[in-house]
C-alpha cells in the first residue's frame, strides 16, 4: 500500500509539473494584438479575439480569427473563457489591472507602435509571453530581411486614403513604405487636395482600398478620376486593412508591392 501511495503521489507531482509547463491560453482585446496573437499562437491556445478581427473589412486575417471565440474588447468579456494571458494595447486603466489581478489573469499592455522597431519589440514581447520565441524570431527575421534588401532608390510617393488623407513623412507608415522603395512626400497636415494632385503629382500614388465599396464622402473622394489615376503618376492599389495596425500582415504586402512597383 505504501508503494502504491508513493507511486500515486509521484504521478500527481508529474502531472502538476506538466500542467505548469503547458503553454498558457491567451486572449486579445485590440485588433492590433489580435493580429500578432493569430500570427504567433497555436490555435488551441487562443482563448478569444475581438469582434473586429472577425470582420472581413478590417483585417485579412478574419477567416483565421473566426475559428475562435469573439469578445467585445473589454476584460470582463474574456474572463469566462479563462485565459491566463490577456494582451491589450494602450491600456484599460487601473480598474482593468485590478480586475485582472483579482482574477489571476496576467494582463500585458503594449504601447502603440511608433516605428518599425516597435513592431519587432511587440512581436518579441508577445512571443516570449506565449512561450513561442522561435515563431516570434521567424517573423522578426522576415522584417529584418526586408530591411536589408530595401531598394536604394526611393520613389517620390503619396500614400492616399479617403478624403485626401495621407501619412507623415516620418513614422511607422513611412518606415514600411521605405521597405517597398517608396518615400512618402511631406504634406501639410498629412493631407492632399485633388488640385495638388493635378499640379504636382508624385511618381507613385499608393492608393489605399480600405472599405473601398463603402458609400461615404471619403470614398466618393477616392472615386474621383484624379484620385483613381493620374497620367503623370503610377497608381498602385494597396490593401488598406493591413495599414491599420501595420503588424505581421504588412510583411506579405511589402513583398507584393515590391513586385508591382517594378
Amino acid at each position: 500500500m505504501r508503494a502504491f501511495a508513493c507511486a500515486l503521489a509521484a504521478s500527481a507531482l508529474a502531472l502538476g509539473g506538466a500542467a505548469e509547463a503547458a503553454p498558457k491560453r491567451a486572449a486579445s482585446l485590440k485588433l492590433c494584438t489580435d493580429e500578432i496573437l493569430l500570427a504567433l499562437a497555436e490555435p488551441e491556445r487562443i482563448a478569444s479575439v475581438t469582434y473586429l478581427a472577425q470582420e472581413p473589412l478590417e483585417t485579412p486575417m478574419w477567416q483565421q480569427a473566426r475559428r475562435h471565440v469573439r469578445n467585445d474588447g473589454s476584460l470582463l468579456s474574456v474572463t469566462r473563457h479563462r485565459p491566463e494571458l490577456v494582451f491589450d494595447m494602450g491600456g484599460g486603466g487601473r480598474d482593468a489591472e485590478r480586475i485582472a489581478r483579482r482574477l489571476g489573469i496576467r494582463l500585458i499592455t503594449l504601447p502603440y507602435p511608433q516605428r518599425l522597431n516597435d513592431i519587432k519589440a511587440m512581436i518579441r514581447t508577445m512571443a516570449a509571453e506565449l512561450e513561442r520565441k522561435a515563431a516570434g524570431e521567424q517573423l522578426v527575421a522576415r522584417i529584418a530581411a526586408l530591411e536589408r534588401t530595401a531598394p536604394r532608390r526611393q520613389a517620390d510617393t503619396i500614400w492616399l486614403g479617403g478624403g485626401g488623407r495621407s501619412v507623415a513623412a516620418e513614422g511607422l507608415t513611412a518606415d514600411w513604405m521605405r521597405l517597398a522603395g517608396f518615400r512618402q512626400r511631406p504634406l501639410s497636415g498629412d493631407r492632399i487636395s485633388l488640385e495638388q494632385l493635378l499640379v504636382s503629382p508624385p511618381a507613385i500614388l499608393l492608393r489605399s482600398d480600405y472599405r473601398a465599396n463603402q458609400y461615404s464622402g471619403e470614398q466618393r473622394w477616392l472615386s474621383h478620376p484624379m484620385a483613381k489615376a493620374n497620367r503623370r503618376a503610377k497608381t498602385i492599389a494597396t490593401d488598406g486593412r493591413r495599414w491599420t495596425c501595420m503588424g505581421p500582415p504588412m510583411i506579405d504586402e511589402i513583398e507584393r508591392l515590391r513586385k508591382v512597383a517594378r
